[in-house]
């Protein structure tokens, strides 16, 4: 056989094996394409976490806010249990600090009772100055500033970082009303609702929503975060409530690509391939046959550990077991031949500490 023959004869056997070759796998890649195969999850996996949500809540606010400082100022209307600081130039003997009754009046020397609920600032330098002209001063120059806002409450609570009552001078929309509480929490769910209160007539139309308007509105977060439409960014008025609802989590830990707890959307169960699939897989030194659920019953605190064969799993052999919002998936690795319960109380410790994932 010549030389050129036995170069197109090689040529030809690497053109034939090739193929072969590449379906050749180690186990472990074989069992990387079937949970691979098999964990598909419906739903594209983004990977954002709530530090990824909360950039984007302070990137959108800081421009609203910006816009909104100078008008608001200007806009806010004074109401009842607000501490105002009242001064009069060339007249110290009638400055003063009061604070607006809860029939929206405040008292003053050489003037009496005036209603100031529902005015700003403005207005009601201007009503000062014409009482003075009647009474007491030729050409008053009066000056009114808002110490402390305390009837333009906004209640915010659930899963944000600093729940509590925060005073608005006037309307603000969920995205800053949140940055306000300082952002999303971990266990943030995908929804916030917004409840209106009662409007307070002291505060005048800014304060109410519209009439047609649903008491109640159910935002989807990405819907505000992501897709930039302003129908989505709803105004709060001050008497509003928001509420962000905590969702559950799933945690994968172990010997995982990905560990980490997983955010569960409303009143949605996943399976363990799920989980996984979410965890980008096994790893190579995975012990299959003896993972575990660690499932905590909410009423009594009561922990159960729940074997699972996932090599059996991944083949069909046994039943794709349904995670409940808080279960633990944990992958021991197969190189320890360490109790299994001792690595179970170190899922359960770190579970603290893994990075949330939104789907």
């Amino acid at each position: 056989m010549s030389f050129r023959q036995r170069i197109l004869l090689i040529t030809s056997l690497v053109m034939v094996c090739a193929p072969m070759c590449a379906w050749s796998q180690s186990p472990e890649q074989a069992s990387a394409k079937v949970n691979e195969r098999r964990a598909a999850v419906p739903a594209r996996f983004q990977g954002e976490t709530s530090k990824d949500y909360n950039r984007r809540l302070l990137e959108l606010s800081r421009g609203e806010t910006q816009a909104a400082k100078e008008s608001s100022a200007e806009d806010y209307r004074i109401g009842t249990e607000d501490l105002l600081d009242i001064s009069v130039f060339e007249a110290p003997e009638l400055n003063r600090t009061v604070r607006v009754s809860a029939s929206g009046e405040i008292s003053l020397p050489l003037i009496g009772a005036l209603q100031a609920a529902g005015l700003t600032a403005s207005d009601l330098e201007a009503v000062l100055r014409e009482h003075l002209k009647q009474t007491y001063m030729k050409d008053p120059h009066v000056s009114v500033f808002v110490r402390e806002m305390q009837s333009h409450a906004v209640s915010v609570f659930g899963a944000v970082e600093k729940p509590g009552v925060y005073q608005i001078r006037d309307s603000k929309t969920v995205v800053e009303v949140l940055s306000m509480a300082e952002g999303l929490a971990d266990d943030a769910g995908d929804k916030v609702i917004v409840v209106r209160g009662t409007d307070d007539p002291g505060i005048g139309d800014s304060a109410g929503s519209n009439p047609s308007e649903p008491r109640t509105i159910s935002i989807d977060l990405k819907d505000i975060l992501q897709s930039g439409d302003p129908r989505y960014n709803v105004m709060v008025y001050p008497g509003d409530i928001v509420k962000v609802p905590k969702a559950g989590i799933v945690y994968v830990v172990g010997e995982v690509k990905k560990p980490g707890g997983f955010l569960l959307k409303t009143n949605e169960n996943i399976s363990v391939l799920q989980a996984l699939a979410l965890a980008e897989g096994l790893t190579n030194t995975s012990a299959k046959s003896r993972a575990r659920i660690i499932h905590t019953n909410e009423g009594t605190g009561k922990r159960t550990e729940i074997p699972i064969d996932l090599q059996k799993v991944l083949t069909g052999k046994a039943p794709d077991p349904i995670l409940h919002a808080n279960d633990i998936v944990f992958v021991p690795n197969s190189t320890g031949k360490s109790a299994f319960y001792k690595g179970a109380e170190a899922a359960v410790s770190i579970v603290g500490g893994v990075i949330i994932y939104r789907r």
